[in-house]
């Protein structure tokens, strides 16, 4: 297990701080590239894992901060927002708008801001989990947080 974070999760701690979250890093043994992977080296719902995905809709990046139990039904997410088609942004297109993989992307310390919708689901866990820049990072924090800390708009995304 490593020592030091990764220059990512760093700068994802940084953003943290500049937010006045207080919220330390969790460096995991193993890689937790899922929602699934993250709940159960955390021990706890799958549900309270807060999953950044990033999709490409109207020729711009969408920072999807969903809880790991759900898909996101980007037919019905583009009609509440109103929006054209929603898609899956492909690797390289997430790399260049959050700088992290896909697997570790946080919902914080992109190159620049991004739109973000945060799943209203989540508001029903006490504390979120979330990535830290890299698949062995995570940190904790929550609804009220997750929103403050990314602007993000709160929909239903299922």
């Amino acid at each position: 297990m490593p020592t030091e974070l990764h220059p990512r999760s760093v700068l994802v701690s940084q953003r943290l701080s500049e937010a006045g979250i207080d919220a330390e890093i969790v460096v995991l043994p193993d890689a937790a590239a899922t929602a699934v992977q993250a709940a159960a080296a955390l021990g706890v719902e799958v549900g309270a894992i807060a999953n950044s995905l990033v999709f490409w809709c109207d020729d711009a990046p969408l920072l999807v901060m969903t809880s790991g139990a759900h898909r996101v039904d980007t037919a019905a997410l583009a009609q509440r927002l109103g929006t054209g088609r929603i898609r899956r942004a492909t690797a390289d297109q997430v790399l260049e708008a959050t700088g992290q993989v896909i697997g570790g992307v946080a919902p914080t310390g992109h190159p620049a801001p991004i739109a973000t919708i945060v799943d209203a689901d989540l508001a029903r866990f006490p504390q979120l989990w979330a990535a830290a820049g890299t698949a062995h990072t995570v940190f904790p924090l929550t609804f009220d947080e997750l929103v403050r800390l990314t602007g993000g708009r709160v929909e239903r995304v299922d």
